[in-house]
């Protein structure tokens, strides 16, 4: 196969060695090869179609191009540095394979919205696969609030005990977290589905092309609007890196959690051990690597948020070689995210749950105060009253190594004279959850409903 390249008519040197592996992309974007071939066979479609190319000449290439895709997946194409990226690594062995007709797939397009084509392609298949992870992800959440329904926690605010609530409850809230990823990928998929072919390098082309008729092809919604933006444009990349970084911190703080949950200190879940590795030199030690790692990814997906802003932010129009720098920080989000995602949905449907410790953690910090300060507001006291009352409290709980629930009313009524022997209706633990029932709350008929309303919509 010649090595050759197709531009080399301007020179009058050979690209230096160094350089040329310098500046090639092939070692990345060679996992674009199916979209290339594949924006290729449409192109060449069209070309015949239009009159360009002859129906014989375009039958040939496309055959040309399924047998490259055949040698590809069986792992019997070679990739050249010196043909520097997908493009023309494919386009040198079909002109090599069918002869000089090869050389015509390239009419009426230039790489810059070749590989424009390419990347959309790519990342809108990627798209639906994180979708399908999200949605994995999501059904082990409510598979874990739907078994351990009954199942009483604490809830922090600044790490410190707060009130009590449904375990159930807690993991509805990351459902709703990893919902809004879910749309914010459904929103990059419907931004990113037009198709920019036809753009030629920056200006167009002078061939009678029908670049609706691709789109339809490809399955695109339709086609960009300017050629210079469409040669230019990576908002789709920087759209999903966003989107990405969003998912990955809400990964990141529910990784921080189960590494709390598991230490000896909580003891509220355990981790299966296919998520866990030992220590060299401890024994005793399980430790949750998986959770750890992704919590560390974390800080990769916003390095390539930040690196393709950055690559972006000075580039004037339209196609500068820069952009070659786009992929990988796309490419690693991509994989990133997706093992990320695979790897946690398994993690969390084989979680254990321990309710006996939450419940005890529960019952422990004064975790009901709120709702001795809600009942004495019930009986004529204003709020900022009620707060001081219960302060003294729980400061009198603190001296005398009490929780709430276990002073006599004798105890209680020294602090206000309005409280009964009703207060014991409201200071338990299933009293102070239930009693949380409006929607969004963490009674347990309002959790019921949220879990209804999620499985409907699942299904739906």
């Amino acid at each position: 196969m010649s090595q050759e390249k197709p531009w080399a008519g301007r020179f009058t040197q050979p690209t230096d060695k160094f350089v040329e592996e310098f500046t090639a992309s092939i070692g990345f974007d060679k996992r674009m090869y199916h979209y290339d071939i594949q924006g290729s066979i449409a192109h060449a479609r069209m070309l015949a179609k239009q009159g360009i190319i002859s129906k014989d000449e375009a039958q040939t290439i496309m055959a040309g191009l399924e047998s490259i895709l055949t040698d590809i997946e069986k792992g019997a194409f070679e990739f050249k540095v010196s043909l520097e990226d997908i493009h023309m690594n494919i386009e040198a062995r079909l002109i090599e394979r069918i002869g000089p007709v090869g050389g015509k797939l390239h009419t009426a397009r230039s790489r810059n919205d070749q590989v424009a084509l390419d990347v959309r392609l790519y990342l809108r298949d990627e798209v639906k696969a994180v979708l399908a992870y999200l949605d994995a992800l999501q059904e082990s959440l409510l598979a874990q609030a739907e078994a351990n329904l009954a199942v009483i926690m604490p809830g922090f605010t600044h790490l410190q005990t707060a009130q009590p609530i449904l375990f159930s409850h807690h993991m509805l809230a990351y459902y709703e977290m990893f919902k809004r990823d879910a749309g914010r990928m459904q929103d990059v998929a419907k931004r990113l589905n037009f198709m920019p072919l036809g753009a030629g390098a920056l200006a167009g082309t002078t061939f009678p092309i029908d670049r609706e008729f691709v789109a339809e092809q490809l399955g695109f919604a339709g086609v960009t609007r300017n050629s210079l933006d469409s040669v230019s444009d990576r908002d789709f990349a920087l759209e999903f890196c966003g989107a990405a970084s969003i998912l990955m911190m809400h990964l990141s703080r529910l990784s921080e959690e189960l590494i709390l949950w598991s230490t000896a200190d909580f003891r509220f879940i355990d981790l299966s051990d296919a998520f866990c590795t030992g220590s060299s030199i401890m024994p005793q030690k399980k430790n949750p690597d998986v959770p750890e790692l992704v919590r560390g990814k974390t800080g990769r997906v916003y390095g390539n948020l930040i690196s393709l802003l950055t690559l972006m932010k000075a580039l004037p129009l339209a196609y500068n070689k820069d952009m070659q720098e786009d992929k990988e920080p796309l490419f690693d989000t991509i994989d990133t995210v997706k093992g990320s995602l695979k790897i946690f949905a398994e993690m969390i449907a084989q979680m254990k749950v321990r309710a006996e410790e939450m419940r005890l953690a529960a019952a422990r910090g004064f975790s009901t105060a709120t709702d001795v300060a809600d009942y004495v507001v019930r009986k004529g006291i204003p709020f900022r009253n009620a707060h001081e009352i219960v302060g003294k409290t729980v400061r009198y709980c603190i001296e005398t190594g009490k929780d709430i629930p276990e002073l006599t009313l004798d105890e209680f009524r020294e602090f206000s004279e309005v409280i009964e022997a009703d207060i014991y209706d409201f200071v338990t633990l299933e009293a102070s959850v239930n009693a949380r029932c409006a929607t969004g709350g963490t009674a347990r008929v309002a959790v019921e409903r949220e879990l209804a309303r999620a499985r409907a919509e699942r299904q739906g």
